[in-house]
């Protein structure tokens, strides 16, 4: 089945090159940006500047052959793609959580970002903790190095 997406923006950040660009947006290296909405898609901002944070859908344009078993950064053994956060999947989608720092016409303001300049945004969706609570979490292989995240 050919599934297809239309890109509702471009996602402007610092970082031109793979090399150097932050793994997670919550580490020091991590920086501010903006998306370009479309002109088209901009009607969908609205009432998006009362939420703190959002998640942000895009297209890993960089991404050329998948990898199923990948070594984590945080890790020295192989695990399979699925229980890691690695880019290199079947279908190059990126998620990030981003907090929301302004919105002036097409252009929103972000901090925390650790995307690749250029990247195609794919869509937009507010973070609702509410939502997200979720109990007894486990975080398998990664709970040794637990941490080394921050």
């Amino acid at each position: 089945m050919k599934i297809s997406y239309t890109s509702i923006g471009i996602i402007h950040s610092p970082f031109k090159e793979l090399s150097g660009m932050p793994i997670q947006p919550s580490s020091e290296s991590s920086a501010s940006g903006h998306l370009e909405i479309y002109p088209e898609f901009t009607e969908g901002l609205k009432d998006i500047d009362g939420f703190s944070h959002i998640y942000l859908i895009y297209h890993l344009h960089k991404v050329r052959q998948p990898k199923l078993t990948v070594t984590p950064f945080l890790d020295t053994t192989p695990r399979g793609l699925f229980a890691t956060r690695a880019p290199r999947r079947p279908n190059p989608i990126g998620l990030s959580l981003v907090k929301l720092a302004r919105i002036q016409g097409n252009l929103v303001y972000i901090e925390n970002i650790d995307i690749l300049d250029q990247t195609p945004l794919l869509d937009i969706k507010p973070y609702i903790p509410e939502f997200e609570d979720a109990e007894k979490i486990r975080i398998g292989w990664l709970e040794k190095n637990k941490s080394e995240v921050a």
